[in-house]
């Protein structure tokens, strides 16, 4: 995929960086640590500036994440407590109280949280979810996400261009945080889920 990606950079330049970080925010698989420190490496041997890449890197950035905000939108709170008062529910033993709480720990920390997931792989792209979902006002979502990105895109560019022909290895060592990252998220899932399932399957099949 890194061959892929850097010969589109190489051959389209500023819409290629645009057309990639917009696709890296819906699908966060594509690495935005190759897009980006590529992007800044070629600033030494293109007409590309870094000024410019930064800010295409950045709208491609809120594109791509006003789109995930939109598929939140459409998972409204209300269309999700009908699910879980269906059959769904009831077979996961979820409760509309579990999405409530949900709703308000989000709504009290939301804005803190938008901004600084926007430095944590994979979850900076699917915050913007339940953003969405509870519907942040999008004048705020817009200036935390632009915020947050403009901060990430501006390092890892600038890692790119002093990195020069070495831009390989900083994209490399942010992949391994990006893996790192996967796996302590996949963990704390797992805990979470054992806990739900603990506390509400087994906990109920003892007392019947």
């Amino acid at each position: 995929m890194q061959n892929m990606i850097v010969n589109f950079i190489d051959q389209f330049g500023y819409l290629g960086v645009f057309f990639l970080i917009t696709l890296e925010n819906i699908f966060p698989p594509i690495p935005s640590e190759v897009v980006l420190t590529f992007s800044g490496f070629m600033t030494l041997h293109s007409t590309m500036a870094l000024p410019q890449v930064t800010l295409i890197a950045t709208l491609g950035s809120v594109v791509g994440a006003v789109v995930l905000y939109a598929v939140g939108r459409l998972l409204s709170v209300e269309r999700l407590e009908r699910l879980i008062a269906g059959k769904a529910g009831t077979m996961l033993r979820l409760k509309q109280s579990d999405l409530k709480k949900a709703e308000h720990w989000f709504m009290k920390h939301g804005k803190s949280t938008l901004f600084f997931c926007r430095f944590i792989p994979i979850v900076r792209s699917l915050i913007s979810i339940p953003a969405g979902t509870t519907r942040i006002p999008m004048g705020q979502f817009l200036l935390l996400t632009t915020a947050g990105t403009l901060i990430w895109n501006s390092v890892l560019v600038l890692l790119g261009l002093y990195a020069g022909k070495a831009w390989q290895q900083i994209a490399g060592y942010v992949d391994i945080f990006a893996q790192l990252t996967l796996i302590v998220l996949s963990l704390v899932c797992a805990v979470a889920v054992a806990y739900f399932i603990k506390k509400r399957f087994i906990a109920v099949k003892n007392k019947d």
